[in-house]
């Protein structure tokens, strides 16, 4: 059995977005698997309910077919909360975690019935473009909307290539996640949180708050940038990553005297 990166991707785009640390990644040496998650790119949706604990089972499956026992979990938005699934599902997987443009708790009420609305309105082949208009600039922070088009107009073709039965399961999905609080305070292992500086859909008090439920968490804030940070800053969100990694391999070697 072996060890892998494993990242995880955001609500609304698909593996890709991981394009530039992937390759990173395994220019140094890491065996990476960048996962479409159900739906997304390849990976057909089937017709299991709206669940992210169907997302972390499958992924466990992916992982047993790959002969892969150990994983650092890397995962940004909708894919932090596969990978806090994953941690509450398959515990005694993971030895480094890495959380982007994500939080510990749940969805409130009003959140989660916005989810559900949104799912609705994604069904509607008139309202797709309207959603998209109104979600993928949130989706960038203010510098890269202002100093790099050519990144939006990456983001947005990202978006538009999903199919929007599985952008809408999503939302589903991740309306009626589990808090994750108590996962979190009980993974003992290397952690870094990196929050875009100019993220408007997760708060720096979020990412502060997941950092601190972490028993060997730090936060790493990214300047100029927002829910995308692997899109929008992949040079920073790979130096993170390595470090990360850095810190397992010493976290391993210790564990091994």
């Amino acid at each position: 059995m072996s060890t892998a990166v494993v990242l995880l991707h955001a609500l609304g785009v698909d593996a890709r977005m991981w394009d530039a640390p992937r390759a990173e990644l395994s220019r140094a040496g890491h065996q990476v698997l960048a996962v479409d998650q159900r739906g997304y790119g390849v990976a057909p949706l089937g017709d299991a309910p709206p669940s992210l604990d169907v997302v972390a089972d499958d992924l466990a499956r992916l992982l047993d077919r790959r002969g892969v026992s150990d994983v650092a979990l890397v995962g940004c938005s909708m894919g932090g909360y596969v990978a806090m699934a994953f941690l509450r599902r398959h515990p005694g997987r993971t030895s480094a975690l890495a959380l982007l443009a994500t939080r510990a708790q749940a969805d409130d009420e009003a959140t989660a019935a916005q989810r559900r609305a949104m799912a609705e309105l994604l069904a509607d082949p008139g309202s797709r473009s309207r959603v998209h208009d109104a979600t993928v600039p949130k989706l960038l922070g203010a510098t890269t909307r202002r100093t790099a088009p050519s990144v939006a107009d990456r983001v947005r073709a990202l978006v538009e290539a999903v199919d929007h039965r599985a952008v809408a399961w999503s939302q589903r999905a991740v309306a009626e996640r589990q808090d994750a609080t108590d996962v979190l305070r009980g993974t003992r292992v290397p952690a870094v949180v990196l929050a875009g500086d100019e993220d408007e859909l997760v708060s720096r008090a979020d990412a502060r708050r997941l950092a601190d439920l972490l028993p060997d968490g730090e936060l790493v804030t990214l300047a100029g940038t927002g829910h995308l940070a692997p899109l929008e800053a992949p040079r920073e969100v790979g130096a993170a990553l390595r470090g990360l990694l850095d810190r397992r391999g010493a976290a391993l070697s210790e564990v091994r005297r």
